[in-house]
C-alpha cells in the first residue's frame, strides 16, 4: 500500500512527500448546479481535494500551481467547450488524465475524445457510482492506488 500511495506523489519536487497522507487533487469544471457538492460527497471521505475551474485558462492556471491527478471536464459548460478545454490542457500537460462529461455523447464526440486520449466519457446526468468506478479504474491504472474503491 505504501508503494501505491507514493505513486500519487510522483513528479513532486522540493516538497516533503508523506507516503501515508499524499495530497490527491482532482480538478473539475464549475457548474451552476449541485455538481461540486456531489463530488465532495465522493472525495471528502477519501481525503481527496476538489478544485474547480470556470474555463480553460483557469484549468491551466490551476494545473501550473498545483499537482493535479485528474481532471473532470464538462462538455456542456457555459464558460467553455469541454473538448477545447482538453485540447488546451493537452498542449502543456499531454499525460494528465481527463474524464469528459456530456449530455450528448454520440459517435462524433467519442471519436474526438478518443483522439484527445480522454480516459472516459460519462453521460449526463452523471451516475455518481459510474463516476466513482471510472475514477477507481483510472487511479488503479495510472497511480496504482485504490483510493476510489467501493469502501472509502
Amino acid at each position: 500500500m505504501v508503494e501505491n500511495l507514493s505513486k500519487l506523489d510522483e513528479g513532486r519536487s522540493n516538497e516533503r512527500i508523506d507516503v501515508w497522507q499524499p495530497e490527491v487533487n482532482v480538478l473539475t469544471s464549475e457548474a451552476n448546479w449541485a455538481w461540486p457538492e456531489a463530488l465532495r460527497n465522493i472525495f471528502r471521505p477519501r481525503g481527496v481535494n476538489l478544485l474547480v475551474a470556470e474555463n480553460a485558462g483557469e484549468f491551466v492556471s490551476i494545473i501550473e500551481r498545483k499537482r493535479i491527478h485528474t481532471t473532470i471536464v464538462d462538455m456542456d459548460s457555459e464558460e467553455s467547450n469541454g473538448l477545447a478545454t482538453i485540447k488546451i490542457i493537452r498542449m502543456a500537460y499531454p499525460l494528465l488524465p481527463c474524464i469528459l462529461l456530456s449530455s450528448a455523447a454520440g459517435e462524433t464526440l467519442l471519436g474526438k475524445a478518443l483522439r484527445l486520449d480522454v480516459f472516459s466519457v460519462i453521460d449526463k446526468p452523471v451516475d455518481m457510482s459510474v463516476l466513482r468506478e471510472q475514477l477507481n479504474r483510472l487511479f488503479i491504472k495510472r497511480y496504482g492506488s485504490s483510493i476510489f474503491s467501493e469502501q472509502p
